[in-house]
């Protein structure tokens, strides 16, 4: 695979080399692209040596005016190792003032960002803002170790080890666009059961999962339709978004816009009672107790199991314990081929609201595969990645 490796500049610039010589190990060819901070840092001529190849470092002193689109065209996939704050935001703004930037602009295929920087600047509401912004663009984030720092400091922004950002890059080689062709339905956060027009009864999904997943499988070349509960979550970039409020509309949504879909992954956490006669009118607050008569929502993922056919369903199951046992009882009842669980509630600093999650996937064909903690955005990676092999194996016992 041919791989363009652009290095800004920080003192991790110096990692950068082991990164490119681990690449070159595994047979891909590297184009190394330095900003002109990195030259501080490190010499050209380190990447020259290590690649085999001319390094870009100048936009002004090149053979041809277009050099960077040829070089944008040539190349598979680029990797960004390190990645300051300063050029994680001139890439999240579209600015182009050097080859390294204006070949970002002019690239068409997958990105892996490895950022690196002070503690401070890694959780600025600026920084993490930019990082949203090509998170959405599909990019894949290699996120920085955290330890001591070189300024001194201790916590997040070390660049990830170079052996960790080397297996994001064999991941995207070996997956590039495996679902191209693909229609993929996602169901995202909670619904909202109004009590009367100004209350209702929710629950704490964020939406983080689910949108996850749907960036993902847009990144993966797959037409992706995501319908969803209220977050306060930007829409995935080039992923089409069906916002509804009540698990009664998501049921409606999910079924006008089942019919093309191969893949349905319901990770919303859809509420499990609504009040079935809402008052028109507030309901003032008085000093004598009040009484909620319930009923069930619809169970939009057993009705999904009935009318399945062809197509591979993907459950969620979020429990507070007996999360094997669970996973599996919810595989048979609901009639899914794959279910994804996870731990919620309590102080657990994974599954609702955070940004981390830690798995456990039960599937058709018997497996129970334990996903660890990552982030949401690589463990949406890691379950299709599963979804693609439950296919096969699922089809090889059909006999098709």
């Amino acid at each position: 695979m041919k791989i363009i490796l652009g290095v800004s500049g920080g003192i991790a610039a110096y990692k950068a080399a082991e990164l490119a010589r681990l690449v070159m190990q595994q047979g891909h060819e590297v184009q190394a692209v330095m900003t002109a901070a990195a030259q501080e840092f490190v010499r050209p001529l380190t990447f020259a040596a290590l690649t085999g190849r001319k390094v870009l470092t100048d936009l002004f002193a090149i053979e041809s005016a277009i050099e960077h689109i040829a070089v944008a065209q040539e190349h598979e996939l680029m990797v960004i190792a390190p990645a300051t704050a300063d050029l994680i935001a001139r890439l999240a703004h579209g600015l182009a003032d050097d080859f390294l930037t204006t070949l970002y602009l002019a690239f068409t295929g997958p990105v892996v960002i490895a950022p690196a920087m002070n503690v401070n600047m890694w959780q600025h509401a600026a920084t993490q803002a930019n990082l949203e912004t090509l998170r959405q663009r599909g990019h894949r984030m290699v996120d920085p170790d955290s330890g001591y720092l070189a300024c001194g400091m201790t916590g997040p922004g070390r660049l990830a080890d170079p052996a960790a950002i080397l297996e994001a890059i064999e991941r995207e080689a070996r997956k590039r666009r495996d679902l191209e062709g693909e229609t993929v339905l996602i169901t995202a956060g909670p619904t909202q059961e109004p009590l009367d027009p100004v209350r209702y009864i929710s629950n704490r999904s964020s939406g983080k999962m689910g949108y996850a997943l749907a960036e993902a499988a847009a990144a993966r070349g797959a037409r992706v339709i995501l319908i969803s509960g209220p977050v306060h979550l930007a829409p995935p970039y080039g992923v089409e978004v069906v916002p509804v409020r009540t698990a009664a509309e998501m049921r409606a949504k999910v079924m006008e816009r089942l019919g093309p879909a191969g893949i349905v992954i319901k990770s919303a956490a859809v509420a499990d009672f609504h009040l079935g006669t809402v008052p028109t009118q507030k309901v003032k607050k008085t000093a004598a107790r009040i009484s909620l008569e319930l009923d069930p929502t619809p169970d939009i993922l057993a009705e999904l199991g009935r009318k399945k056919g062809d197509r591979l369903l993907i459950g969620f199951a979020a429990e507070t314990q007996n999360l094997h046992q669970e996973a599996r009882r919810k595989l048979e009842s609901k009639n899914c081929d794959m279910v994804v669980g996870n731990l919620v509630g309590g102080s657990s600093d994974i599954g609702f609201e955070s940004d981390q999650n830690e798995v456990v996937l039960a599937l058709r064909t018997g497996e129970l595969i334990s996903l660890p903690r990552a982030p949401k955005r690589e463990i949406a990676e890691r379950i299709f990645d599963q979804v693609l092999k439950l296919r096969l194996a699922l089809h090889a016992a059909d006999g098709r």
